[in-house]
């Protein structure tokens, strides 16, 4: 539990960093003003302000649960394709307990503590069967215990309030899934466009009001897919940084574990938590001499008009704010299409795990899935270990192209996101979508690095992500940057986000 002296040195650093950044900041109005009298808090407030205001008493982790489930249960909304599940029961009653507690003068463990978070249905919980958004695994036996990941959660007082839906198993990046349901994707609710995946529930859940920031994995983009389609910050962290032990895998290369929130100050302050590290703001830096690369490789290929346009700004916005934006060949990067060729290392380590369950349930799987996963059972030993030292080889060519620089930018994803009805009108279009979605955020897996997404998109127009990347174990240094960043080139949020 956090020390009364290391809690007020927090809330000191947070006010710090939000000075420092100040007349840069373009930060949503909903996170940098005080909320109506009686407004909602849940979907207008960051998790560092819910922080501070729970500190100071005029905010309750009960009214939080509260909203939280009423957005969840509107009928009008997406809380029934957002959840599989949702824990009622125990959120008000933690959410009561440390209500008490801080009456009562208790320190609070952590700045997340008695703050609703949603929880991809990946990671276990004691007493829970882990389902990976599939009915292949209804029957099996619960988790014995949480993951080490949701272990840390709740030791910081976080509220787990329920479960999100994903794409079966993780396994694209579109979010659609025929076993849940697929949530709309916050932006043109009318014309029902995909929410980006796998980490599809986790996006929505924070869109729409009903949890205050997501857990979910990133094998080749998602977190940071579904963040960039909903306007959301996602981060995917250097893997070996947050232990995945009771998370179910999906490729044991790639998997990361991470946050999704409105803010980078959110994610960074869910990041400590899941690597067990002190919470902590992001360093306040300035973003004046910051040295930007922008690989002309690969990444800006046959991008939308929408999404070259907002990339474009973006450069423009951070460069006339005194940043350093340089566009390089960054050449290495033509062969990231070599290294996972067909995804074929994610779907041999899919497969290896799923055989036996392929045997005797392959009709319970999405077919799309399914023929995904089972690409994976062609491939050799020999073939399997070549494409892991071509990795290696690969890993230390973009390290040492990225010297110098304090991050790589590039767009999230090619396109805005496209109607659901659009891409699951037949299996070409699905396939040929999925691989422009995965396309340029999973590159960051194949190098074992870093990234954020943040919006860098107009207000009122579909949600576009800026990538923000680096090399691996910078993490806390790029969260610093992806602030500064952040503050520059993301909308401001209306009054209903």
């Amino acid at each position: 539990m956090a020390q009364p002296q290391q809690r007020r040195t927090f809330l000191q650093q947070s006010a710090g960093a939000a000075a420092a950044v100040g007349m840069l900041s373009v930060l949503p109005k909903a996170l940098a003003q005080p909320s109506a009298a009686g407004g909602k808090a849940m979907g207008r407030l960051s998790m560092a302000e819910m922080s501070r205001r729970l500190a100071a008493g005029s905010l309750t982790s009960s009214q939080l649960v509260e909203e939280a489930l009423a957005a969840i249960q509107n009928p009008a909304g997406e809380g029934a394709r957002t959840f599989i599940q949702v824990h009622a029961a125990s959120a008000r009653s933690t959410a009561a307990r440390l209500d008490a507690e801080r009456k009562s003068g208790r320190e609070s463990a952590s700045p997340i503590s008695g703050i609703p978070i949603s929880l991809k249905d990946l990671f276990d919980e004691a007493g829970i069967t882990t389902l990976g958004g599939s009915t292949v695994l209804v029957g099996q036996p619960p988790a014995q215990r949480d993951a080490i990941v949701v272990e840390r959660l709740r030791r910081a007082g976080a509220i787990v309030i329920g479960r999100t839906n994903t794409v079966e198993f993780a396994y694209t990046g579109l979010g659609i899934n025929p076993n849940y349901g697929t949530p709309k994707n916050v932006y043109d609710r009318a014309t029902g466009r995909i929410p980006g995946g796998s980490t599809s529930g986790g996006a929505i859940s924070v869109t729409d009001g009903m949890a205050a920031g997501a857990i979910g994995t990133d094998t080749g983009g998602s977190l940071r897919i579904p963040a960039a389609l909903n306007g959301l910050v996602g981060f995917k962290p250097t893997q070996r940084r947050i232990p995945l032990d009771g998370v179910m895998p999906l490729s044991t290369s790639f998997d990361s574990a991470g946050p999704m929130a409105w803010t980078v100050e959110d994610c960074a302050l869910l990041d400590a938590v899941l690597a067990g590290e002190l919470p902590r703001t992001p360093k306040a830096i300035s973003l004046r001499g910051l040295r930007f690369a922008v690989p002309k490789t690969f990444f800006q290929d046959d991008l939308s008009p929408s999404v070259a346009a907002a990339f474009a700004s973006a450069l423009s916005k951070l460069s006339a704010a005194g940043a350093t934006v340089t566009e390089l060949p960054m050449t290495e990067f033509a062969k990231a299409p070599t290294i996972n060729p067909r995804g074929m290392i994610t779907a041999s380590e899919a497969y290896a795990w799923h055989r036996e369950f392929i045997k005797t349930g392959a009709a319970k799987y999405d077919p799309r899935v399914l023929a995904r996963i089972k690409t994976g059972e062609t491939i050799t030993a020999p073939d399997y270990l070549q494409l892991q030292a071509l990795r290696r080889q690969f890993i230390r060519s973009i390290n040492a192209a990225a010297a110098g620089y304090d991050a790589m930018l590039m767009p999230t994803t090619p396109d805005v996101a496209p109607p659901i009805a659009e891409v699951i009108k037949d299996d070409e279009t699905y396939y040929r979508i999925n691989g422009r979605m995965l396309r340029n955020p999973s590159v960051v897996n194949l190098f074992d690095g870093c990234a954020l997404s943040v919006p860098c998109h107009d207000a009122g127009t579909a949600p576009v992500g800026l990538m923000v990347a680096g090399i691996g174990n910078t993490d806390h240094r790029l969260l610093a940057v992806g602030a500064v960043v952040e503050a520059v080139v993301t909308p401001r949020r209306g009054i209903n986000g």
